[in-house]
């Protein structure tokens, strides 16, 4: 399948239907949930959170949060940073992390960013397969709560 998703923003409207998006109960420990990637945008302003809900159709399947176009600073990983992605439990294995990956990088080229960076857990479980698979590499760096820092050179990307 080929997913097609469409990144949108979230408002009181959808809030409640994008929240109840959850990750398998075996991934929390890797992914922070939507409601508290919420609460960490509201507590950190000065790393830009840009959010959005991934949908397929009327459906949120996903969500994303990026700090975007921040200057790097203790704490703070930039300019663009893949803060969170997640894929709800039900809808993963359907090409859907991919597909909102590929819109984040379309929306950073047109912003005229040259990388992004993230960062995972490593271990049994971690997201870190899909990132490298998706072309992420890492940097040789870990951030302060000693994930592995990955960074995507988008004009690696198709």
């Amino acid at each position: 399948m080929s997913a097609q998703i469409r990144l949108v923003e979230v408002t009181d409207a959808n809030r409640d239907a994008v929240t109840a998006v959850r990750v398998h109960p075996a991934q929390e420990q890797f992914v922070a949930s939507v409601e508290k990637s919420f609460k960490d945008a509201l507590e950190n302003p000065e790393a830009n959170p840009w959010f959005r809900a991934a949908y397929d159709g009327d459906e949120p399947v996903g969500f994303v949060m990026l700090s975007w176009d921040v200057t790097p600073q203790p704490g703070i990983v930039g300019p663009y940073f893949l803060w969170r992605l997640l894929v709800g439990a039900g809808h993963q294995g359907r090409g859907y992390g991919s597909a909102i990956l590929n819109e984040v990088v379309a929306l950073l080229r047109a912003a005229g960013a040259t990388e992004l960076l993230t960062s995972c857990v490593p271990g049994e479980g971690s997201p870190e397969p899909f990132y490298r698979g998706f072309g992420f590499v890492p940097t040789g760096e870990t951030d302060e709560d000693g994930e592995v820092i990955l960074r995507l050179e988008l004009a690696s990307r198709p």
